[in-house]
């Protein structure tokens, strides 16, 4: 071993006053570059709309929590190990070598100058070239496997429309950078005896000696080294200059997004300003700042899209390309300086090719002539959009929190506004305009289902003080197969004693999924009815049947400014306050609930009362919007039934199909994505065909499953039955 204080190496060995000149020049430039690259995109940003939510509030706390999640890469691990894995040692070995150049920067331009000395001597340098060496290859062998996984599989979720050049550069780049830097690292110890016992740096030893053997000299090694930190050099340079003008770009773009994120989004949408005069997606200027950071922030990893039941069956909706195909319009049509050096003269879109540059139907504010979204012609094809389930599937795969849903509903909203929806989505706006509700049906009959309870009492909540008001729905209202849960559920309250009433006639359809469709303002008069309703009735907490009411009322009505609207004289409502803002009112699913009272003995299960072999299906508005998981399945557990998993479950479950208006509408798909979930409940659980009962908490999904199963042909394999309908069986059993 060489004596500590004497281990060290020549920075610029064999590089000359000229050489060590021109390399801070080209460095110098190559900052200048990049710092303007950064600026410029930043500023695009800017030019975009205000978003309504507060998204820089708490910044330090924000960027913290940012940090945490990045270095964690615990998104990356989500599902998938081997990206986790490869992300992890990418992440951390480029993060270690940027530290470890910076501190050699600072040694060289700032430490010896001032003291006179070096720092980069001794333990400090050994340790320094260990760490190097080791995270250095971490680094290497992470690329090596995102190359792999890269060109193994062609047809994967990596590859698509948006696929470039630019891909295949960036990988082979960062690679090129980590073995040049091992490569050069050898070379110097070849050419510089005072290093042949430097064993901390392992793998430049280890291709030292490799060297050798095929005959480098230290004479040859001495020639060899400049021509090698040159390229070395000069390939680092172009790629810092690189970085914000393409892919790399996402390294500070997605961290930015991670900041700037809202962990309601989705759950809970931005509102629409009371201006009428607004306009949703007509042009790239109503896009807000945080929307167009999306496109930046996303990496192509198709995650979202592996994600997408839309996308799984069949339908014209990959979530990847919708948000990357308004990234490339933007670069299209701009004149900001970072975009338009990668823009074109046309944009892929959804539809085929749309010039940018002529072409009828567009706007001038945003350069170009291309609607956003439209039938035939637009960015985004209005195919894409109906197909949406607004299941929020992509938004919780998405590594780097981009919020697909937010754009698609400003989407939707347009489409609205022009009159350019499905008819059978007309047909329902219609019908809850005139009645109230989705089936056309008169209110006067909502709650006609408790007429068959004759021996429970169903009392009108609007006379009577109860504990929960019961928001029963449209489904369990109208529908004859979702009238059974209903009157399960009033049965199971009836036996626990619990005190509930309903609002007969003053209950009309929630407004979730015509919200997620695009028709705001019948969601703000459905809001306000309701909100003026419970205001009038004396209650503790409000219990949902339907998921889809759940969220819209425990995290959307108390977002509504009602006092924007209160003089228009199309909404028909009085009011100015916002309503639970405070939270309250408490807002449960009935689940929730009825777990709680089972806990407490109220129902008298003695947990052996059922033993069929079931599945559960998590309702995407349940379990991804808010994040119930348990209760179903304790409530199911409480029954005796053997509860199987599907592989997709929880945070990972399969939409039914019906959110987002998909209940209402017809699609070209080979498989629906209600048969597609019962072929998983038979074929890939791991009781395989001895599942005898598909168990959902939905009324949404019991239509959606009763219908795959008859057109999926598995009348004769599984039985649907609500979570409340296999309980209230456990209850007469136990009695």
């Amino acid at each position: 071993m060489i004596p500590l204080q004497a281990a060290a190496r020549e920075t610029f060995w064999t590089i000359g006053p000229v050489g060590k000149a021109a390399f801070y020049w080209l460095a110098a430039v190559a900052i200048a570059v990049f710092c303007y690259g950064v600026y410029a995109r930043f500023a695009a940003y800017a030019r975009g709309r205000a978003d309504p939510r507060d998204r820089l509030s708490a910044l330090p706390s924000r960027t913290l929590a940012a940090t945490k999640t990045v270095l964690a890469n615990e998104n990356q691990f989500d599902g998938d190990l081997y990206t986790g894995v490869m992300h992890t040692f990418v992440l951390w070995g480029f993060l270690v070598l940027l530290v470890a150049t910076t501190i050699l920067g600072v040694d060289i331009d700032v430490y010896r100058p001032l003291a006179g000395e070096s720092f980069w001597v001794g333990e400090f340098y050994l340790v320094y070239q260990f760490g190097v060496d080791a995270f250095g290859l971490l680094f290497v062998v992470g690329v090596a496997m995102a190359i792999a996984r890269r060109y193994r599989d062609r047809d994967g979720r990596l590859w698509g429309k948006h696929t470039s050049t630019e891909d295949d550069a960036f990988v082979w780049i960062v690679l090129l950078l980590g073995v040049g830097g091992f490569a050069l690292e050898a070379i110097g110890i070849v050419g510089q005896p005072a290093r042949a016992g430097e064993t901390v740096s392992f793998v430049g030893m280890a291709l030292a000696t490799l060297f050798e053997s095929v005959g480098l000299t230290a004479a040859g090694a001495e020639a060899l080294y400049a021509v090698a930190w040159w390229g070395h050099s000069l390939l680092a340079f172009a790629f810092v200059a690189w970085i914000p003008y393409a892919k790399p770009f996402h390294m500070i773009s997605s961290f930015a997004n991670v900041v700037a994120r809202d962990e309601m989004a989705g759950v809970r949408l931005p509102n629409v300003p009371a201006d009428l005069d607004h306009t949703n997606a007509e042009s790239l200027a109503d896009f807000t700042w945080k929307e167009l950071l999306d496109g930046d922030a996303c990496t192509k990893c198709g995650r979202c899209s592996s994600a997408c039941p839309a996308d799984t069956v069949g339908r014209n909706l990959d979530p990847r390309d919708v948000i990357l195909d308004l990234k490339a319009y933007r670069e299209s049509v701009t004149d900001d300086p970072v975009a338009g050096s990668r823009g074109g003269g046309s944009v892929a879109t959804d539809g085929g090719v749309a010039s940018a540059d002529g072409g009828a139907g567009g706007s001038a504010s945003d350069g170009g002539t291309v609607p956003i979204v439209a039938e035939e012609g637009g960015v985004i094809a209005a195919e894409s959009m109906e197909s949406c389930m607004s299941c929020l599937a992509c938004m919780d795969a998405c590594p780097v929190d981009i919020e697909h849903l937010t754009s698609f509903t400003r989407m939707n909203r347009q489409l609205v506004d022009e009159g350019a929806v499905d008819p059978n989505v007309q047909d329902v706006f219609q019908d809850v305009t005139q009645t109230g509700n989705a089936f056309g049906e008169p209110q006067s009959t909502r709650g006609d289902w408790t007429d068959d309870l004759d021996d429970v009492d169903v009392p009108d909540a609007r006379e009577t003080e109860v504990e929960y008001l019961w928001y029963v729905g449209d489904y369990p209202s109208f529908d004859d197969r979702n009238k059974n849960v209903a009157r399960a559920i009033a049965r199971l309250f009836d036996a626990a004693d619990v005190s509930f009433g309903i609002l007969f006639d003053d209950e009309k359809t929630d407004g979730n999924d015509v919200r997620r469709i695009g028709e705001e303002f019948l969601y703000l008069e459905l809001a306000g009815h309701h909100v003026e309703t419970f205001s009038d009735c004396e209650f503790e907490s409000i219990v949902c049947t339907d998921p889809h009411s759940y969220n819209t009322i425990k995290n959307e009505y108390p977002e509504v400014e009602f006092g924007e609207f209160a003089d228009d004289p199309m909404m028909p409502f009085d009011r100015e306050e916002p309503w639970n803002s405070e939270g309250e009112v408490d807002v449960f699913h009935w689940t929730q609930v009825v777990e709680g009272l089972v806990a407490d003995g109220r129902l008298g299960l003695s947990g052996d009362e059922l033993d069929y072999a079931v599945t559960y299906h998590d309702p995407c508005h349940l379990g991804r919007y808010n994040d119930e998981y348990e209760a179903p399945r304790e409530l199911i557990r409480a029954t005796g039934a053997e509860l199987y998993e599907m592989p997709r479950s929880r945070a990972d479950s399969f939409c039914c199909g019906g959110g987002g208006g998909g209940l209402w509408t017809e699609h070209d798909e080979a498989v629906k994505p209600s048969e597609e979930r019962l072929r998983e409940a038979v074929e890939d659980t791991a009781a395989g065909d001895a599942i005898e009962t598909f168990v959902v908490a939905c009324p949404m999904c019991t239509t959606m499953f009763e219908d795959g199963r008859k057109t999926g042909d598995f009348e004769e394999e599984i039985e649907i039955v609500d979570v409340a309908e296999l309980l209230i069986e456990a209850v007469e059993a136990g009695s």
